[in-house]
């Protein structure tokens, strides 16, 4: 039981830092290409960088409450 817990909160933390670092690339440094299809949308005009930095900002919120969440788990026990 024990070992399976923390592979649970190892892959927690791990998919937390991903959706962080991405969510951080995109809405700050605005790395538009790490949204699939997203530079063929905004040439035909599907999307815009508004629809980008939403994406980013999602990413980034979903990445640091993952993170948050291992964390307290972690220290929870």
């Amino acid at each position: 039981m024990f070992n399976e817990m923390l592979i649970v909160k190892i892959i927690l933390m791990a998919v937390g830092v991903a959706f962080t670092t991405f969510g951080y690339a995109i809405y700050f440094r605005k790395k538009y290409n790490l949204i699939n299809g997203f530079e063929e949308a905004s040439k035909a005009g599907r999307k815009t960088e508004l629809d980008a930095k939403r994406v980013g900002l999602v990413e980034l919120i979903i990445g640091i409450s993952l993170t948050v969440i291992g964390v307290c788990v972690i220290i929870l026990k």
